[in-house]
């Protein structure tokens, strides 16, 4: 992606949160040179990798294949940071986050928007060993309900509905009409090991620096 590219669409997900009324906390707003101040007092937000998050998945394509989220908080193994995840995320109409499934993450996606009644379309595989997709139903379990769905089937999440995805079951998902708020809540986050591709895609953008940017990206602080 082109840094342009990142700070065009960084910008319209600030706008987009305000809209919402959803509040990020004080260093999503750290300029580069903001960054280059900051000692060791911020040392779990980069170990954690909290904050901005733009991929494109190396698609080319952002608009169709592509997420803007805000990690807000997360943990590591053993260093007393919190044992839990939790990201917003901003997700397009029709904009595809690519099939995965993660090999330790359980986590819940949830729709959380009240002010444009968008709706989020979940496609579910269960996963073989070798990361084939499985023929079977899956199941799982949406606000407390269990629920079963063919191999490749949808499940669509209204405002205010959630499902939650265990280890190795594979999902894609997608908004419908227009753009939706949507929260995660899960256990350790680890973008960097824990995403298994169906068609090997990599989970953060090569860069091309063609302007400063706005925000450095959870990957990249000094």
């Amino acid at each position: 992606m082109k840094r342009s590219e990142i700070n065009l669409f960084l910008d319209q997900a600030i706008d987009f949160f305000e809209a919402h009324e959803f509040a990020l906390p004080p260093f999503a707003c750290w300029t580069p040179n903001t960054w280059r101040k900051k000692g060791a007092e911020a040392d779990e937000i980069r170990n954690c990798r909290l904050g901005w998050d733009i991929t494109d998945f190396n698609s080319g394509n952002f608009l169709s294949c592509g997420l803007a989220l805000f990690t807000l908080r997360n943990g590591r193994l053993g260093d007393g940071s919190p044992g839990y995840a939790e990201k917003i995320m901003m997700v397009r109409e029709n904009q595809v986050t690519p099939l995965h499934y993660h090999y330790r993450k359980t986590e819940d996606i949830i729709n959380r928007g009240t002010v444009f009644m968008c709706e989020l379309v979940v496609q579910l595989y269960n996963s073989e060993e070798d990361g084939a997709l499985a023929t079977t139903p899956v199941a799982v379990r949406c606000d407390g309900m269990l629920r079963r769905t063919e191999a490749g089937g949808v499940i669509t999440l209204k405002p205010g509905e959630s499902i939650t995805l265990p280890p190795g079951v594979y999902h894609t998902f997608h908004a419908i009409h227009g753009t939706a708020l949507i929260g995660e809540v899960s256990s350790f986050n680890d973008d960097a090991h824990d995403n298994h591709f169906y068609r090997g895609l990599p989970r953060f953008p090569e860069i091309i620096e063609d302007e400063p940017p706005l925000r450095l990206l959870c990957t990249e602080y000094p």
